[in-house]
């Protein structure tokens, strides 16, 4: 079975800081791209960011580069992602997401993958 597990979510002025966990199952991990994407109302999925878990590459969209930064512990299979300066435009439901790839597809092909979480809320007010 192929599950992963979020938390980390919450609400937070402009300015803060939230850390979003991801844990995966073994079979999981072992598909060595994992990554997150976010989803707002009215709005198309992004991807936010993504990590080779084998190499340890890391891939940011343009709107959270700076701001954000996705790491993996990989005794615990599990991907963090530290969000820092938040901004109101950061609100979604934010997703983790797993699959099988190396270096840059594990964010070129995020929205794609075929393995996802239950999604962790982000609000962010001004």
């Amino acid at each position: 079975q192929v599950q992963l597990v979020e938390s980390g979510g919450g609400s937070v002025q402009a300015g803060g800081s939230l850390r979003l966990s991801c844990v995966a199952s073994e079979y999981s991990y072992s598909r060595n791209c994992m990554g997150w994407f976010r989803h707002a109302p009215g709005k198309e999925r992004e991807g936010v960011a993504g990590i080779d878990t084998g190499g340890g590459s890391t891939y940011y969209a343009d709107s959270v580069k700076g701001r954000f930064t996705i790491s993996q512990n990989i005794a615990k299979n599990t991907v963090y992602l530290q969000m820092d300066s938040l901004k109101p435009e950061d609100t979604a439901m934010y997703y983790c997401a797993a699959d099988r790839g190396s270096g840059a597809y594990c964010y070129t092909r995020l929205l794609g993958f075929g393995y996802w979480g239950q999604g962790t809320q982000v609000t962010v007010s001004s």
